[in-house]
Protein backbone atom coordinates (compact mmCIF):
# COMPACT_ATOMS: atom_id res chain seq x y z
CA UNK A 1 0.00 0.00 0.00
CA UNK A 2 1.54 3.38 -0.77
CA UNK A 3 2.02 5.56 1.72
CA UNK A 4 1.29 9.39 2.45
CA UNK A 5 4.35 10.26 0.24
CA UNK A 6 3.46 8.16 -2.96
CA UNK A 7 0.06 8.59 -2.96
CA UNK A 8 -1.34 10.73 -5.51
CA UNK A 9 -2.93 13.94 -4.50
CA UNK A 10 -6.77 14.03 -5.13
CA UNK A 11 -7.91 17.35 -6.92
CA UNK A 12 -11.82 17.90 -7.92
CA UNK A 13 -11.02 16.72 -11.16
CA UNK A 14 -9.81 13.03 -9.96
CA UNK A 15 -12.78 12.61 -7.66
CA UNK A 16 -14.60 9.07 -8.49
CA UNK A 17 -17.17 8.81 -10.77
CA UNK A 18 -19.50 8.25 -8.88
CA UNK A 19 -18.68 11.33 -5.99
CA UNK A 20 -18.65 13.40 -9.15
CA UNK A 21 -22.33 12.47 -10.41
CA UNK A 22 -23.72 12.74 -6.97
CA UNK A 23 -22.20 16.32 -6.74
CA UNK A 24 -23.49 17.12 -9.63
CA UNK A 25 -27.36 15.54 -8.99
CA UNK A 26 -26.97 17.48 -5.83
CA UNK A 27 -26.21 20.39 -7.31
CA UNK A 28 -28.96 20.18 -9.82
CA UNK A 29 -31.38 20.53 -7.14
CA UNK A 30 -29.89 23.44 -5.34
CA UNK A 31 -27.79 21.96 -2.52
CA UNK A 32 -26.06 24.44 -0.85
CA UNK A 33 -22.63 24.79 0.86
CA UNK A 34 -21.59 21.05 -0.80
CA UNK A 35 -19.01 19.74 0.27
CA UNK A 36 -16.25 16.48 -0.18
CA UNK A 37 -14.61 15.10 1.99
CA UNK A 38 -11.52 13.23 1.55
CA UNK A 39 -11.66 10.43 4.54
CA UNK A 40 -9.02 7.84 3.28
CA UNK A 41 -5.92 9.00 5.05
CA UNK A 42 -8.37 8.89 8.03
CA UNK A 43 -11.15 6.84 8.14
CA UNK A 44 -11.50 2.78 7.86
CA UNK A 45 -15.25 2.69 7.07
CA UNK A 46 -15.85 4.78 3.78
CA UNK A 47 -13.41 7.17 1.51
CA UNK A 48 -15.75 10.06 0.70
CA UNK A 49 -18.47 11.91 2.35
CA UNK A 50 -20.35 14.64 0.41
CA UNK A 51 -21.71 17.20 2.47
CA UNK A 52 -24.85 19.74 2.08
CA UNK A 53 -28.07 21.12 3.54
CA UNK A 54 -31.45 21.99 1.46
CA UNK A 55 -33.84 24.78 2.94
CA UNK A 56 -36.72 22.49 3.12
CA UNK A 57 -37.84 19.17 3.72
CA UNK A 58 -39.00 18.91 0.82
CA UNK A 59 -35.70 20.15 -0.96
CA UNK A 60 -34.13 18.02 0.49
CA UNK A 61 -35.84 14.83 -0.85
CA UNK A 62 -35.83 16.01 -3.86
CA UNK A 63 -31.86 16.17 -3.79
CA UNK A 64 -31.62 12.73 -2.17
CA UNK A 65 -34.13 11.15 -4.99
CA UNK A 66 -31.93 13.35 -8.15
CA UNK A 67 -28.81 11.48 -6.11
CA UNK A 68 -30.38 7.85 -6.22
CA UNK A 69 -31.68 8.62 -9.65
CA UNK A 70 -28.65 9.33 -11.28
CA UNK A 71 -26.35 6.86 -9.38
CA UNK A 72 -29.21 4.23 -10.71
CA UNK A 73 -28.45 5.28 -14.27
CA UNK A 74 -24.82 3.20 -13.74
CA UNK A 75 -25.96 0.90 -12.25
CA UNK A 76 -24.51 2.29 -8.43
CA UNK A 77 -27.10 1.94 -5.39
CA UNK A 78 -26.68 2.65 -1.64
CA UNK A 79 -26.49 -0.33 0.59
CA UNK A 80 -28.66 1.72 3.03
CA UNK A 81 -30.54 5.07 3.56
CA UNK A 82 -31.99 6.80 6.44
CA UNK A 83 -33.50 9.52 7.74
CA UNK A 84 -36.22 9.85 4.60
CA UNK A 85 -39.17 10.63 6.87
CA UNK A 86 -38.30 13.38 8.70
CA UNK A 87 -35.56 14.94 5.89
CA UNK A 88 -33.63 16.54 8.43
CA UNK A 89 -30.52 14.24 8.09
CA UNK A 90 -30.91 11.96 4.85
CA UNK A 91 -27.99 9.53 4.87
CA UNK A 92 -27.14 7.50 1.73
CA UNK A 93 -24.64 4.98 2.42
CA UNK A 94 -23.19 3.50 -0.61
CA UNK A 95 -20.03 1.99 0.87
CA UNK A 96 -17.13 4.18 -0.86
CA UNK A 97 -18.76 7.05 -0.25
CA UNK A 98 -21.64 8.45 2.02
CA UNK A 99 -23.99 11.39 0.62
CA UNK A 100 -25.15 13.78 3.62
CA UNK A 101 -28.00 16.05 3.38
CA UNK A 102 -29.34 17.92 5.74
CA UNK A 103 -31.27 21.31 6.80
CA UNK A 104 -29.38 24.06 7.83
CA UNK A 105 -30.02 23.81 11.47
CA UNK A 106 -29.36 19.43 11.71
CA UNK A 107 -25.65 20.50 10.43
CA UNK A 108 -24.89 23.45 12.25
CA UNK A 109 -25.65 21.05 14.77
CA UNK A 110 -24.07 17.86 14.11
CA UNK A 111 -20.76 19.90 12.33
CA UNK A 112 -19.26 16.77 10.12
CA UNK A 113 -16.63 19.40 9.08
CA UNK A 114 -15.72 20.09 11.83
CA UNK A 115 -15.68 16.88 13.23
CA UNK A 116 -13.70 15.61 10.40
CA UNK A 117 -11.16 18.59 9.77
CA UNK A 118 -8.22 16.42 9.31
CA UNK A 119 -9.97 15.58 5.81
CA UNK A 120 -8.97 16.87 2.42
CA UNK A 121 -12.01 19.52 1.79
CA UNK A 122 -13.32 20.21 -1.62
CA UNK A 123 -15.95 23.38 -1.63
CA UNK A 124 -18.45 23.72 -4.66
Amino acid sequence: MPDDKTRKKVTKKSLPNEVKISVEASLAKKGEDLVVLDLRRISSFTDFFIIMHGNSSRQNLAIYENVEQELKKENIRPLSIEGRERAEWILMDFGSFIVHVFSQKAREYYSLEKLWGDATKFSY
